[in-house]
């Protein structure tokens, strides 16, 4: 039976209640604080400290609890179960603390780091991210073990920090910034899956006539506003493939590329078809909305389609398909590919060795199982050789698997740049409200960058 928005909301404010122990949840309530129910060493056929129980490899057990830290739109049905296998198999009880998401809860995660007063482990991103903490002060590397060689080349420079130290595990599995649309609608006004963004529009058009929002906004969390630009990425870099290069070096700016600032002008082309209340909608919002068919299209992470089933179930999710973001060429459309969110370890907390056995854990073939049996993949593994079970959504094995069997792929603009404003979401925010037109907020943008450069030791000279 399907959930309707005011659950939604239920369930996101349960979730900021606090800490909660790490014990599997059924699938509806995945995003509710845990019971706290432990694990009984005997009835799990463990006893002393030292044995190793029989799982993918030998796991020394050894009772000892930490702490983690999970931003609030963190789907935790997944890690959950890793956690629960871990208690089971390692003796490491966890427990989950829920902290806002987006600039927030990144905000919050430097001041508790620089207090001293942080998790064990934090859920947080990568690459650019690992720069404004100043990883090497907080985070354990885990160059010395054999946790890189494991991880998928680009997720690894994700996870990597400019010293050259990965920190970093990924939560989960791949994902992509995409375009998420409700197939029911598609059906019923007689639509294809537009390949230009001409096409894209004149879809948003027929849709906006029959009176349905075209377009989901869901701008009160702010982070979700980036998605058009990072999904337009491929766009960006297949037409300009030295841009990486020579943004990395100082010289090219996002407002000086041709095919960059028509990203940014993307933004103002949808202002038309948003829901009414966008600049007020919440990303749980967006999540019922796609769901139950209030909105064809939404600009979102896959990572979505994990949510959307934690509160509603499968039918529901392979209701909704994704695609790539178009531009000109219909020929060559391609997704952008990112990691997930990484798991670090705190190595000022004291608890290095048993920090270390739960990301050896995670990473193991027991510990991917235990997460991909509970929450399936948003897209292809990120540890090598892994091949995650059948019964994937409609959406990653039909529509996501095309770009990749096709190689019409390429990371994430954020694994490959070598900065990201800090305030990226708020100047987002500024074009897609109108507030700014797509050049004026592609010089924001640029002038929001240096000053990241700078205070990361970039040489950049200033390009006016």
């Amino acid at each position: 039976m399907k959930f309707k928005k005011v659950m939604a909301a239920l369930l996101a404010a349960a979730m900021v209640l606090g800490m909660t122990a790490c014990s599997p949840q059924p699938k509806n309530t995945a995003t509710e604080p845990g019971n706290g129910t432990q694990v009984s060493k005997e009835s799990e056929g463990t006893s002393a400290e030292g044995e190793k129980p029989t799982g993918d490899g030998q796991f020394v057990y050894k009772e000892a609890k930490l702490t983690m830290s999970v931003d609030a739109d963190e789907t935790l049905t997944g890690l959950e179960a890793v956690c629960a296998k871990a208690e089971e198999l390692l003796g490491i009880k966890v427990e989950i603390e829920i902290r806002p998401a987006g600039l927030e809860g990144e905000s919050l995660i430097r001041t508790r780091l620089a207090s001293g007063d942080m998790t064990d482990l934090i859920v947080s991103g990568g690459g650019t991210q690992l720069e404004m903490i100043d990883a090497s002060k907080y985070y354990i590397s885990l160059n010395d073990t054999d946790i890189p060689d494991k991880i998928e080349d680009f997720v690894r420079n994700e996870m990597t920090a400019s010293d050259g130290n990965m920190y970093g595990v990924p939560i989960g599995t791949s994902m992509s910034a995409c375009i998420l649309y409700n197939r029911e609608m598609y059906e019923k006004y007689n639509l294809e899956v537009p390949k230009t963004w001409d096409a894209f529009l004149e879809n948003c058009r027929i849709l906006k006539e029959a009176g349905e929002t075209a377009v989901i906004g869901t701008y009160a969390d702010n982070w979700t506003a980036q998605i058009p630009l990072l999904a337009d990425w491929y766009n960006v870099n297949l037409a300009e493939p030295d841009f990486v290069e020579r943004f990395t070096a100082g010289e090219a700016k996002f407002a000086t590329s041709e095919a960059a600032v028509k990203t940014w002008n993307k933004f103002g082309d949808l202002i038309e078809f948003y829901n009414e209340d966008y600049m007020a909608a919440t990303y749980d919002d967006g999540c019922a909305m796609i769901a139950e068919g209030e909105g064809a299209h939404w600009f979102m992470l896959t990572q979505a389609l994990s949510n959307i089933y934690s509160l509603y179930d499968k039918e529901t999710v392979d209701n909704i398909g994704a695609f790539a973001m178009p531009d000109e060429d219909p020929d060559k459309t391609g997704l952008i590919v990112m990691g997930s969110s990484g798991l670090f370890g705190n190595k000022n907390t004291g608890k290095t060795e048993d920090i270390m056995r739960f990301i050896e854990f995670y990473v193991s073939e027991a510990g991917l199982d235990a997460y991909c049996e509970a929450q399936l993949p948003d897209g292809p593994a990120l540890v090598k050789g892994y091949q995650p079970p059948e019964g994937a959504y409609k959406a990653v094995a039909e529509d996501m698997m095309v770009y990749f069997n096709e190689e019409r792929t390429t990371p994430n603009m954020e694994l490959v740049l070598p900065v990201k404003g800090s305030n990226c979401p708020a100047i987002c925010v500024e074009a897609a409200s109108g507030q700014v037109d797509g050049k004026t907020a592609a010089e924001k943008y640029d002038n929001d960058c240096y000053k990241m450069a700078i205070q990361i030791g970039l040489d950049w000279d200033k390009q006016k």
